[in-house]
């Protein structure tokens, strides 16, 4: 059974941890591309973290994306978006009004495409009880309002700590024992023929006992994004590399 009824169309565009900022700018001339139809998927997915930081509640956060949030909410006047928050961008219903946004408690997601049950998620649900109650309170209105508050008072400087700490993660970085950890975090608790998330930017597929487990490589990772193709392909998505010169 299918409780959300979303069903993923043929020519999906696929899009995962872009972590947009000022200093990973890349994701604009993307998102530009498919506003004026140059690039023409016929729905557009996202799975989180496609902010560096974007917190509904947090008015500089929204100040500083307010371009990109224009092109998305602009691009879901004509083709469907999906948005599965993720941990860098989050509370997001009312920024992206047109938009099919899902929280982390609603994820994975379930979907069909043809015959096939597909689950999408954003990767960072099912964890331990420490981090499950961080993500309550971060996530929480009160907690948003009131950074907002402190952060407005020091003149943005907590916003400038955490912009200064993300821009020195690495986002590529090959994780060892991924199909493992992998089989261990998905294998018992999901039936499916496709299980789809981001958040571990590993760019891998990987066949696991009771479905094909695809873990999306990152944006921010050479821009790549990903095309659903067929279902007879057992791949289900390709792989595509964006810039601008193509």
């Amino acid at each position: 059974m299918f409780h959300n009824n979303i069903e993923i169309k043929e020519g999906a565009f696929l899009i995962s941890d872009a972590h947009y900022s000022s200093k990973r700018p890349q994701l604009l001339e993307f998102i530009k591309d498919i506003h004026s139809k140059k690039l023409l998927p016929t729905q557009l997915i996202l799975f989180g973290d496609i902010f560096d930081t974007l917190f509904g509640g947090v008015k500089i956060t929204i100040e500083r994306n307010a371009q990109m949030i224009r092109l998305i909410n602009d691009i879901s006047l004509d083709i469907e978006v999906i948005y599965l928050e993720g941990n860098h961008d989050f509370n997001l219903k009312d920024i992206f009004c047109n938009t099919k946004v899902f929280s982390i408690s609603q994820q994975p997601l379930a979907c069909f495409y043809q015959d096939k049950k597909v689950f999408l998620a954003h990767g960072d649900f099912g964890s331990d009880f420490l981090y499950k109650l961080y993500t309550s309170i971060v996530r929480s209105r009160v907690t948003l309002a009131i950074l907002n508050f402190i952060n407005i008072c020091v003149a943005n400087r907590i916003l400038e700590k955490l912009d200064s700490y993300l821009d020195k993660k690495n986002d590529c970085k090959e994780l060892e024992y991924f199909k493992e950890f992998s089989a261990n975090r998905l294998n018992s608790k999901f039936k499916c023929d496709y299980f789809i998330d981001g958040h571990f930017h590993q760019n891998k597929s990987i066949e696991l006992e009771n479905f094909n487990y695809i873990n999306l490589g990152a944006f921010a990772c050479n821009q790549r994004y990903f095309i659903v193709k067929s279902v007879k392909d057992k791949e289900f998505v390709e792989e595509k590399i964006f810039s601008k010169e193509t």
